[in-house]
C-alpha cells in the first residue's frame, strides 16, 4: 500500500515539486494508462487541499467522456467546446475560471464547485482530454497551479501510453 499525508507548505512551488515526485513514485515501472490515471485521480484528491473533485475526461469520438476520478459521481459526457472542460479541449489552452458561476455555459456537476481549473492532455500532438480538479472556494487556482499541474501532466504522459480511442 502506498501511504501519504498532505504536503504542508505555504510554497506552491515546493509543493507541486512533492506532488511530482510522489505521482513519479507511485507510477514506477507500471505502463498502464487505467490505473495510472485512476491513482493520479486519487492522490490528487488525497493531497491537494481544498478540492472537491479531481479527475479526467477522455476524446472518445469527438467528444469528453468521464475517465478515473475521485469525488462525486460527474456528468459522463461533455461536448467539444461546453463548458469548461470542452474548452479546454477545444481551446487546447488551460482553464483557470475563479468563479464558475460566471464562466458561460458552466456545466454544474457539483453545486459545492465553486472554482476550477481543467488542464488539456496532449501526447505526441495529439489531444487525449483533459485533467479536471473543481475547489468549493472561489478563486482556489492560480498560475502556479497550472504549472505544477501541467508538469504533473507531464510525467503521466513519460510513463504511459494512452489509448488511441476511435
Amino acid at each position: 500500500m502506498f501511504e501519504f499525508s498532505a504536503i504542508l507548505t505555504d510554497r506552491k512551488k515546493d509543493f507541486y515539486k512533492e506532488l511530482n515526485s510522489l505521482l513519479a513514485g507511485l507510477i514506477g515501472d507500471e505502463s498502464d494508462w487505467l490505473a495510472n490515471a485512476a491513482n493520479a485521480a486519487s492522490l490528487l484528491f488525497q493531497i491537494l487541499p481544498d478540492i472537491n473533485w479531481a479527475g479526467f475526461y477522455l476524446l472518445k469520438k469527438g467528444e469528453l467522456v468521464l475517465g478515473p476520478f475521485q469525488g462525486k459521481p460527474a456528468c459522463v459526457r461533455i461536448k467539444m467546446g461546453k463548458g469548461v472542460c470542452g474548452t479546454a479541449a477545444e481551446t487546447g489552452r488551460i482553464q483557470l475560471v475563479e468563479d464558475v458561476n460566471l464562466f458561460p455555459g458552466h456545466i454544474a456537476c457539483d453545486a459545492a464547485s465553486q472554482s476550477e481549473i481543467v488542464l488539456p492532455i496532449y501526447q505526441n500532438g495529439r489531444l487525449i482530454g483533459v485533467m479536471d480538479i473543481d475547489s468549493p472556494i472561489k478563486a482556489r487556482f492560480d498560475n502556479d497551479d497550472a504549472e505544477g499541474l501541467s508538469n504533473f501532466i507531464e510525467i503521466l504522459n513519460q510513463h504511459i501510453n494512452w489509448p488511441d480511442f476511435p
